[in-house]
């Protein structure tokens, strides 16, 4: 991980990369499959979702609270295997892609920051040392199996205070947001903690290991941007029925991109890029247009609801009973053009089944 060329932004080093999977096979497998119209662009393999919580010391530093993780997260992907799973080539030869629930796991990184947490919370620079917090390698384009989904980042501050950074790959957001999962890991990992009292430490705890130094940076390369590229709005929408049809998502999409550009006194580039999770088994993934199309107004009788991202709930997960996070931090990883997110509500609301609109707009003023 680098300084971002500004001295001003601590460093972090990693100290250990690890994988975990599933305590289980997963059988039957489980696919999802993306189905796109246009061709397949980078805006499929590099965006990703982040989130970083940040907590100060308790009971368990971070190294402790990063060792017990490697167990809880075994048995909280039994709840998930899609995430860790990989992107694929589907076996008939037409191009498409799919993600199969194979347990080839997730990456958890363990790593320190030459400062404390207060004096980073602090920082001017802030955002763009958050940035630091998550780690992220985009999919492999030509060798997508490969490549891991889903990222756990544990960073220790010099107070003994420490954050957990998540990057997700788009394609799998839904499954992170929408079923709540770091809500059920959560309660699995303090679960695990309650009941192993006779264990102090757990079982993968790295400073134990002999001979803990810096990774090289040539080995662990990320692909993690500035995080103040762009930001983001959050709308949630009543759907005219429970099968969302592409061309309504990207008539709801546009009037958000407006609204969003509007609200952020940014603009959305000229295509954007427009991820449908229609079900847990399907994605879709269009290129939109802002020329050439009338711009759309949201119906009189549809209710808009502006929320934000403290309606996810993370602002109260712990890893430790009592030890709820001081700050928390979600963003896009956004390259050029922008994206809009559409995830259905897990459930219907009063007769009606509502849709959550993320519009990550690039940090371009007007």
């Amino acid at each position: 991980m680098a300084s971002h060329g500004n001295s001003l932004v601590p460093k972090v080093s990693i100290k250990g990369f690890h994988s975990v999977t599933p305590m289980r096979i997963t059988e039957p497998r489980q696919t999802r499959r993306v189905l796109s119209r246009d061709l397949v662009g980078p805006e499929m393999f590099q965006r990703c979702f982040n989130m970083v919580q940040c907590y100060m010391k308790g009971e368990d530093s971070g190294w402790v609270v990063a060792g017990w993780i490697k167990e809880s997260l075994g048995r909280a992907l039994l709840e998930q295997p899609m995430i860790s799973g990989r992107l694929q080539k589907r076996d008939r030869n037409d191009g498409e892609l799919e993600i199969v629930s194979n347990d080839s796991g997730i990456r958890i990184i363990e790593a320190t920051i030459q400062t404390t947490l207060s004096e980073f919370l602090d920082l001017k620079q802030r955002e763009e040392a958050e940035a630091q917090l998550v780690f992220w390698n985009d999919i492999d384009e030509h060798n997508p199996q490969f490549s891991p989904l889903f990222y756990v980042q544990v960073t220790n501050f010099q107070c003994g205070g420490y954050s957990i950074g998540i990057s997700c790959s788009i394609l799998l957001v839904d499954f992170f947001l929408r079923t709540e999962f770091i809500k059920t890991w959560a309660s699995i990992h303090n679960n695990i903690v309650d009941h192993n009292n006779e264990r102090k430490l757990p079982l993968f705890y790295l400073p134990g290991v002999n001979g803990t130094t810096d990774s090289s940076p040539n080995l662990f390369s990320a692909s993690t941007p500035n995080k103040n590229e762009s930001k983001t709005m959050v709308f949630k929408i009543n759907a005219e029925s429970k099968n969302m049809e592409i061309e309504w998502c990207q008539q709801i999409a546009l009037a958000c991109v407006e609204d969003a550009e509007n609200g952020l006194g940014s603009e959305m580039g000229a295509e954007f890029c427009l991820f449908v999770n229609e079900s847990f088994e399907v994605i879709k993934v269009e290129s939109c247009s802002k020329h050439g199309m009338l711009k759309p107004k949201l119906k009189a009788n549809m209710e808009v609801i502006y929320a934000n991202w403290d309606d996810l709930g993370t602002n109260d997960v712990s890893f430790r009973l009592g030890n709820k996070p001081v700050h928390v931090s979600h963003w896009f990883r956004s390259i050029l053009g922008g994206v809009v997110v559409v995830i259905p509500s897990p459930e219907e609301e009063q007769g009606a089944y509502t849709v959550n609109i993320f519009v990550t707009v690039p940090n371009e003023k007007f």
